[in-house]
């Protein structure tokens, strides 16, 4: 439901040093618009699929797109349709295979989330800091820090109570990180583990935390990687997103989908650490009515968060692992 998007991302895979052996759109729009405009278009090796109401939802639709890849293709590589690549992209993610012989998965690395800067010395409880730079710690791990419920990882190394920093606290130092989770629309997998692993069908239509159930799931069976140096631009396009309400119910029972995909028996002090994060977070949401001018959002969200945490002492996710 974002054609537009598709062809700004498609504009820039069309420019890559390093060009795709195979495009593969598999398209779950509830209209034509996406297939219209890419018949006024020509892209090499670009082939269109529309699923049926049954396929789609991104986990299926990942699956059912996998099942169409060419045999001859070694790795495959997922990416977001509001995604702008830097020429590089392809060429630096795949060259990341010869220098990491041990990767089953390499993803990229979003260039404007984030204002980082190269530091010295730490200087400020205002920044976060890592590898030698320095970027603004947002107000949510400010607020944790003040009640000791940080994460102690590494960012992309999965905390025992969840919760933890994601891979885009990683810095562009241009150097290739080991992580446990890699960003689903901008990630790539050796084909060969498709033999034995799919996209889990728990994740129906947007599918939010999906590319991390994956990604946990995966790193039991080897090593997963990003790299700084394939970068790309991220342009969030609301088309086609869950409502506030929905979503918020997603952050939570997904979220607690995920921390027990890695942690199946958490003890008793990740538990409370991982309620108690929940609860601080929920909270900093309920605040964003007053801080903010989406009101609106910010109230469905929060409403949706509470009720799907309510949710989990009735009705827990089965979680496959």
């Amino acid at each position: 439901m974002r054609p537009n998007a598709l062809l700004s991302l498609l504009k820039s895979v069309e420019k890559q040093v390093l060009y795709p052996n195979e495009i593969l759109i598999i398209d779950g729009s509830t209209n034509i618009e996406t297939e219209q405009i890419l018949k006024k278009s020509s892209f090499i090796n670009l082939k269109y699929f529309k699923v049926s109401e049954e396929e789609k939802g991104l986990t299926k639709q990942r699956n059912y797109g996998i099942n169409l890849v060419n045999e001859s293709s070694e790795i495959v590589c997922f990416l977001d349709d509001d995604i702008i690549l830097v020429e590089s992209y392809f060429e630096n993610l795949i060259k990341t295979y010869s220098l990491k012989k041990n990767a089953l998965a390499v993803g990229g690395y979003i260039l404007n989330e984030s204002g980082w800067e190269k530091v010295s010395t730490k200087k400020s409880n205002n920044k976060f800091y890592f590898d030698g730079w320095m970027r603004n710690e947002p107000l949510r791990f400010k607020v944790r820090g003040l009640f000791k419920l940080l994460p102690k990882s590494n960012p992309g190394i999965f905390s025992s109570f969840a919760h933890g920093r994601s891979v885009g606290f990683l810095p562009p130092s241009g150097k290739v990180y080991e992580v446990e989770q890699i960003m689903g629309g901008a990630s790539s997998y050796k084909k060969e583990i498709f033999k034995n692993l799919s996209f889990s069908t728990y994740f129906e239509g947007y599918g939010l935390y999906e590319d991390v159930d994956f990604s946990l799931r995966l790193s039991k069976m080897g090593k997963l990687y990003v790299n700084t140096s394939a970068q790309l631009y991220h342009y969030h396009d609301d088309s086609g997103r869950p409502n506030k309400y929905l979503y918020g119910k997603m952050v939570i029972r997904n979220g607690w989908y995920v921390w027990r995909v890695k942690y199946s028996k958490p003890n008793f002090k990740s538990r409370l650490k991982w309620n108690a994060t929940s609860f601080l977070l929920t909270t900093i949401r309920f605040t964003n009515i007053i801080t903010t001018n989406k009101r609106k959002d910010a109230l469905t969200e929060s409403l949706g968060r509470v009720s799907g945490w309510w949710s989990l002492i009735f009705n827990k996710p089965k979680v496959e692992i």
